[in-house]
């Protein structure tokens, strides 16, 4: 077990805890960060009015797609910072200290993210769904939906004529956020009160919460997945689908702690106290979690296309056939080329590189769940629109979550100390070496 130090003891002691070290100047971010909120709002707007007004023949359901690919992703991110602040309090893990803060500011970003995805199933219930087929099927009695009808209606007839309301989807939509918003609140107050040092069991409070926490985690993770991903083809099932989707949350949130701590670096701030043993470790998380997302991804593929099942088989077939393109890009770039490029060293220890490699993380995370959500758009249409438009919408409903995802934390990180100045572990952290 860790070595425990009394928060605020160890202050006097290091260097790389003086004031304008671990901390911003007042206000710093605030521009920037508000005009990327204020950019990816229009980015949002300016794909809803293309798909709305159908400009350049796009469909209005293909900027919901494009925004519900955005969100997807900041929800993934998010929810990836609240899994490794579980782990790091669960496993008492004394080498985080120094940038806990940090994932835990990502996670604060967690109602909001919730709020984000709620426009896209507001929009589809209303609308009888665009995206969500099993809305409009469930009108006709499909086979397939009256055997699932429990999952989504609650025990409401379907095939009457009309769609009843989807009473349990919104039900476990309402927990999950729930949970999130409870977790992540939780976790942060407390974080904050061990910094104020008027609680010294802040810290054990935080680790009884992430231990039941965990649970509640992993199944609001894998049953979201499954109701706002894998449901846009309610025809498919996996039953490794929610490990599919946390195995990139991690990996991207894993990238983005990365790219968050290598900017802080950059700003000349951290010195002494995020060093290059911090950065190396980090680099073994994400490598570790692209070889994990890599064995999730090629067991899901190699299980379906065993098994031989329609209802399965469909799913893959359909993206090999007309996205064959963005699937090997997938393959390649979500896996071959983190794999190839995070394993040396030299590149885990070296802040900018690993900055590097952390973009692309995000961005393949982006394709990811472009690759699975897109399809759906154009699915049955023998002639879907081409041209400028349709990659604009794309961009704009893509790139708006993000642009806000990011303000925020541009505008958050800055308010208040850069690392958990009254952790008990922090001495351990100033201090950490990497043997491996």
């Amino acid at each position: 077990m860790s070595q425990v130090a009394s928060p605020h003891s160890i202050a006097a002691q290091f260097p790389a805890l003086r004031a304008d070290n671990i901390t911003l100047p007042p206000g710093s971010g605030k521009g920037l960060g508000t005009m990327l909120m204020a950019a990816g709002l229009a980015c949002v707007v300016g794909a809803a009015a293309i798909g709305v007004m159908g400009i350049g023949g796009v469909f209005a359901r293909q900027a919901l797609a494009a925004y519900h690919i955005g969100s997807m992703c900041v929800l993934a991110m998010s929810l990836g910072a609240l899994f490794f602040v579980l782990v790091f309090h669960l496993t008492q893990a004394g080498w985080v200290a120094a940038f806990r803060r940090q994932a835990e500011n990502v996670m604060a970003f967690l109602p909001f993210a919730f709020a984000m995805v709620l426009p896209t199933l507001i929009i589809e219930i209303a609308t009888g769904g665009k995206l969500f087929k099993w809305l409009s099927k469930a009108a006709t009695g499909e086979y397939v939906l009256e055997h699932k009808s429990f999952y989504f209606f609650g025990g409401a007839e379907i095939g009457t004529g009309h769609v009843p309301f989807p009473t349990f989807f919104v039900v476990r939509a309402l927990v999950y956020g729930a949970v999130w918003t409870l977790l992540s609140r939780r976790l942060l107050s407390l974080s904050l009160l061990q910094d104020s040092g008027q609680d010294p069991s802040a810290f054990a409070k935080a680790r009884f919460t992430s231990a039941w926490g965990m649970l509640l985690f992993a199944l609001t993770t894998a049953f979201a997945a499954f109701d706002w991903l894998m449901s846009l083809d309610y025809v498919f099932f996996s039953t490794m689908w929610g490990i599919y989707y946390f195995s990139g949350a991690a990996f991207s949130s894993a990238a983005l702690i990365v790219l968050i701590l290598a900017a802080l670096r950059g700003a000349g701030k951290l010195q002494g106290a995020v060093t290059h043993e911090h950065f190396h470790d980090l680099g073994k998380l994400m490598f570790s979690f692209t070889v994990f997302w890599g064995y999730i991804a090629f067991s899901q593929y190699f299980l379906i296309w065993y098994s031989n099942i329609p209802e399965e088989t469909a799913f893959f077939k359909y993206r090999s056939e007309h996205w064959k393109g963005l699937g090997i890009l997938l393959m390649v770039g979500h896996f071959v080329v983190p794999f190839l490029i995070v394993l040396f060293r030299g590149v885990k220890r070296n802040y900018r590189l690993l900055a590097v490699m952390a973009l692309w993380a995000i961005l393949m995370q982006v394709v990811d769940i472009y690759w699975i959500v897109r399809p759906i758009v154009y699915a049955g249409n023998d002639q879907p629109p081409t041209g400028a438009m349709v990659w604009i919408t794309d961009i704009l409903g893509v790139a708006g979550p993000l642009a806000i995802f990011f303000g925020y934390l541009i505008t958050t990180i800055p308010k208040g100390p850069l690392l958990g100045v009254g952790d008990p572990f922090l001495r351990e952290s100033l201090e950490h070496k990497n043997y491996v």
